[in-house]
């Protein structure tokens, strides 16, 4: 025994106890499923279940689908999680509970300036922003911004026409990308900016620093003091980037207008809550919109008659490359089908999160107060119980024959209910412009530089690890 240290018998003592607390506290919160009979990938201390099936969460989620079902437990480091995919129990949770037990998503509290913001606020909060933002994304108000969205759509196609001229290799977020945030950009304050410092702090704005991620999931009870010493997930450069956009703005329409702005403490809130929602539109329309319409590109380049068929809809409907118009874009059937069908297969957002409010019971399943309920929505839209042959592109899934069949249940790429996405309409309207348009003009296809299959990456949203670069070609 000579090799040991030689430590008093206190000290001994000291530190026997202290990892037999490290090792308690870190298994503390596991077993929960197995006592209420719910499946799932064995946590290991402190990790949780993270990585046990693949490190990418989302493609995790959809293989613990194939092993568990449609329900089952898992622990994001410390913190259980309860998986549900049954269509009828995401009813209950969404839609027939959401205001009673559902509310509210998951709130880490070092949200910094964005504690306001409508994706974060809870329960009378986010009523109050919700009701105060729901008219800006109604059809009519989005047909007014029409005019704005076909302005930066135009750019988009000159921009794209000495590329497809010269037959170059195209990566097509550096193209999608600067057309979705000039739109979003140009709507929200009605003036041309440079998109360039905008998508540079909206990016920002989606990588959370993951030492203080993992410190807060593995001591939760340490998130107060981390918030009230200012630590945030959301970089205070960038948020305060926006904040100078907006108190800009401000201050040169009550130029214009004669008022001076000082309304106190009143004015100063209404402002910090301005500022909280555009900085959300704005990194999370950006990143949404442009991943979207590049896998958009990716999906109709890699078939080619779908693409062939899309752009008959679109001669047919505009002949002779005409000017797009709001009416005629929202009644395009096949158009809608080929989004619908895009976005099913390479949703965004991987996943939908709700936090329990009280101990409720929902078709005969318990789930405990303060429980986080996530819905895999990667994994539902790949459940090939809904969706047979799930891998495959087929837009005839959502023609109008077929889309009545589809349980609204098991597609959620804006998620469902009175919490679904606010943008949702102003989303599909910047996407399906941008497809009509480029469709319109030139045709796609892959080259010896697309991936396939496509590396998923390991960050927030549900986007390739490496740039999708396909080559266009002149109609």
């Amino acid at each position: 025994m000579s090799f040991l240290p030689f430590f008093s018998l206190e000290t001994w003592i000291l530190l026997i106890t202290s990892i037999c607390l490290f090792a308690v506290y870190g298994n503390w919160t596991y077993g929960i499923f197995e006592k209420m009979g719910i499946p799932g990938p064995k946590p290991v201390m402190y990790f949780g279940t993270l990585g046990r099936h693949n490190k990418v969460y989302y493609v995790a989620d959809s293989e613990c689908a194939q092993k568990y079902g449609k329900l089952w437990g898992m622990y994001e480091f410390r913190r259980p999680m309860l998986a549900v995919m049954d269509p009828d129990l995401l009813k209950g949770i969404l839609v027939k509970e959401c205001f009673t037990y559902f509310t509210n998503r998951r709130n880490f509290l070092l949200n910094g300036d964005l504690y306001d913001s409508i994706s974060i606020a809870e329960d009378d909060q986010w009523r109050r922003i919700r009701h105060i933002l729901s008219p800006c994304f109604t059809s009519g108000r989005i047909k007014e911004m029409f005019n704005i969205m076909k302005h930066h759509s135009s750019k988009l196609i000159t921009h794209l026409q000495p590329k497809a001229q010269n037959g170059d290799v195209i990566t097509m977020k550096g193209f999608f990308g600067p057309y979705s945030m000039d739109v979003i950009a140009g709507c929200m304050f009605s003036v041309e900016m440079d998109s360039s410092a905008l998508i540079s702090h909206a990016s920002k704005l989606f990588k959370f620093p993951i030492a203080l991620f993992m410190f807060q999931a593995f001591f939760p009870a340490l998130n107060p003091l981390l918030k009230f010493l200012g630590f945030s997930f959301f970089p205070k450069k960038s948020t305060n980037f926006f904040k100078a956009i907006v108190e800009k703005m401000r201050a040169e329409r009550n130029g214009r207008s004669g008022q001076n702005g000082q309304l106190g403490h009143k004015s100063d809130d209404i402002l910090q809550t301005i500022v909280s929602q555009v900085t959300l539109f704005a990194f999370g329309g950006y990143e949404t919109s442009a991943t979207t319409l590049v896998f958009l590109a990716y999906h109709l380049a890699r078939n080619p008659e779908v693409m062939k068929c899309l752009q008959e809809e679109i001669d047919s409907t505009f002949p002779d490359k005409g000017p797009v118009t709001y009416e005629a874009l929202m009644e395009m059937e096949y158009l809608d089908s080929v989004v619908s069908e895009c976005m099913r297969i390479h949703c965004p957002v991987g996943r939908l999160e709700r936090v329990a409010k009280e101990t409720v019971k929902i078709n005969g399943i318990t789930i405990p107060k303060n429980m986080l309920v996530m819905i895999p929505i990667y994994a539902l839209h790949r459940d090939p119980e809904f969706w047979p042959d799930p891998e495959e592109f087929k837009p005839d899934r959502f023609s109008k024959q077929n889309k009545q069949r589809i349980n609204p249940y098991t597609y959620l790429p804006f998620g469902i209910g009175p919490r679904n996405c606010i943008g949702m309409r102003f989303a599909l309207v910047i996407v399906k412009l941008a497809l009509v348009e480029v469709l319109q003009n030139y045709s796609l296809s892959v080259c010896k530089e697309t991936e396939f299959p496509l590396t998923m990456h390991l960050s927030s949203l549900v986007e390739p690890l490496n740039p999708i670069k396909l080559k266009l070609a002149t109609r």
